[in-house]
């Protein structure tokens, strides 16, 4: 390919790679010609993801079932690459293969390449696809990453523009981008047009079968991720920035918990909703470059090192949870993963320590809106001592405290709208913490809601925040501009993090810059 052949920049091959296979996801089909007769094609792309400082994972799908041969290298000519063992792409797995490369060195820019062979004819072979992302620093280098949530949300698909946010995110060159959730909306189906308020029409260019209904079986759940993998700015962000995901309700279906009620929702013919979480999980590993923990298959959360400067946590508050409907043991995080993420907060010797949560922590998420009834999130709406759920969060930050664990900054989505939020005990009615900052940004291209309503347990304070209205204007499209996306840029001289809230336009809206309490 042309684009391994030439001096690349992180925004060249951007565009490069994201230009390649755009026939195939418009929708039109490819021509014989074009097709290299029937070779096999990478139709989605390729992903990386949970990088760190000596290894990181790689992903891509082929169309057909095919042996993939993986290499990598530290230059973009891939003199000297590195083969791996190769693949095979199978129906077991939609054809979709991914593996993590190992033994790299820290602050390396890897490019890697994937070529798949026709199972059935070895005389068919692929173009090859190409990748690339950088390895996390030993060294006191200075990070920028990317956040955001909500893709494909309430029938707003691949239109005209398409997923600009994410390309927009990639005019910003990040090491890498945390998909705080809602990655796929498996319960909005999609359809070809939408009527707007001031009349107009929003239409969806690309609309595949998965999308024209709700998910169920685990092609379904497939067809959900491989349609986000049609749009060009997804894939060229893809290309050179890896993308470290988190799950919440949508990639099931909205709210799920152990009280989610199917039987009156003909939609979904099997009434138990573990059977469509079970799909689900296993199309959202399938579907992505999350690295995999063989003593706990199918587990989510976990720690991302990226040198001196920052630890990444993810948390699962969708997996463990107990019911949201009813009275009982209601948690989030569940014993093991409430212990591992204390343990790993106590032993963590980053200046930083990101908590990248699916949920927000003081805005009010109702799991019934008609009846202000049961909690989707932490918060329940009272503003008073901690209950239920919010417990469980107290526990957590008293233990912070009380470890004396500083410079600790929670990053979420969810809400569909972008906030600065302030933490502080001297607010709340619990004062057993450390004051924090929580901040929020999303859409990414879905609709656009808020704000919601705060409970004040912990002490929040709205330091910035821009949201469609509520009312008439909720839910409003893309068009619209109200996607938004937040950078964060930790200093490599100062260790200073400087946070701020963008739009889809790329006009940055706030910021705050924050001291470190020590700089190790």
């Amino acid at each position: 390919m042309a684009a391994v052949r030439h001096r690349l920049t992180r925004r060249s091959f951007l565009f490069s790679a994201g230009a390649a296979g755009f026939a195939a996801s418009s929708g039109v089909a490819t021509p014989f010609y074009a097709r290299g007769f029937g070779r096999p094609e990478f139709l989605h792309g390729v992903q990386s993801g949970d990088v760190d400082t000596q290894s990181g994972m790689i992903w891509t799908r082929v169309d057909r079932p095919a042996r993939v041969s993986v290499e990598y290298s530290t230059t973009e000519s891939f003199a000297d690459a590195v083969r791996l063992a190769d693949i095979d792409a199978t129906p077991g797995s939609d054809c979709a293969v991914k593996c993590r490369l190992d033994n790299l060195l820290p602050d390396q820019d890897i490019f890697y390449r994937f070529i798949a062979t026709d199972l059935y004819d070895g005389n068919r072979v692929s173009e090859p696809v190409v990748g690339r992302f950088r390895t996390a620093p030993l060294r006191r280098r200075s990070v920028r990453f990317a956040w955001s949530g909500d893709t494909a949300g309430q029938g707003w698909g691949i239109d005209e523009i398409g997923m600009k946010t994410y390309s927009t995110m990639a005019l910003h060159e990040p090491d890498f981008f945390i998909h705080s959730g809602d990655t796929i909306y498996a319960d909005n189906p999609m359809p070809d047009e939408i009527r707007l308020r001031d009349g107009g029409t929003w239409k969806n260019r690309i609309v595949t079968p998965e999308k024209r209904d709700v998910a169920r079986t685990l092609e379904e759940y497939r067809g959900q991720w491989k349609y986000n993998l049609l749009d060009e700015h997804v894939r060229g962000l893809n290309a050179v920035c890896p993308t470290f995901y988190q799950w919440d309700d949508h990639e099931v279906l909205n709210n799920w918990s152990a009280s989610t009620d199917l039987r009156d929702d003909p939609r979904y013919p099997e009434k138990d909703v573990a059977v469509y979480a079970s799909r689900a999980a296993r199309a959202f590993h399938e579907m992505t470059p999350i690295r995999s923990f063989p003593s706990e298959p199918g587990r989510i959360f976990r720690k991302i090192a990226y040198g001196p400067l920052l630890d990444v946590f993810f948390v699962d508050l969708r997996s463990y949870r107990g019911p949201n409907q009813g009275e009982g043991d209601n948690g989030l995080f569940g014993w093991r993963q409430a212990d591992w993420l204390k343990r790993e907060l106590a032993a963590s010797r980053a200046t930083w320590k990101v908590i990248a949560c699916d949920m927000p922590i003081g805005l009010v998420v109702w799991d019934d809106y008609s009846q202000k009834r049961g909690s989707d999130a932490i918060a329940n709406g009272d503003d008073g001592l901690p209950k239920g759920r919010e417990r469980e969060f107290a526990d957590l930050l008293r233990f912070i405290r009380d470890q004396a664990i500083d410079n600790i900054v929670w990053l979420t989505a969810d809400v569909h709208y972008t906030a600065a939020h302030h933490y502080d005990p001297s607010r709340a009615a619990f004062k057993d913490f450390l004051p924090f900052w929580e901040f929020v940004s999303g859409p990414l291209h879905s609709g656009t809601y808020g704000p919601k309503e705060l409970d004040r347990t912990f002490g929040p304070e709205v330091r910035f925040i821009k949201a469609s209205g509520g009312g008439i204007d909720s839910n409003l499209p893309p068009s619209a501009g109200l996607q938004f996306f937040g950078l964060v840029d930790i200093s490599g001289q100062t260790g200073e993090m400087t946070v701020r809230l963008m739009d889809r336009q790329d006009q940055e809206l706030w910021r705050v810059t924050l001291q470190p309490a020590a700089v190790a």
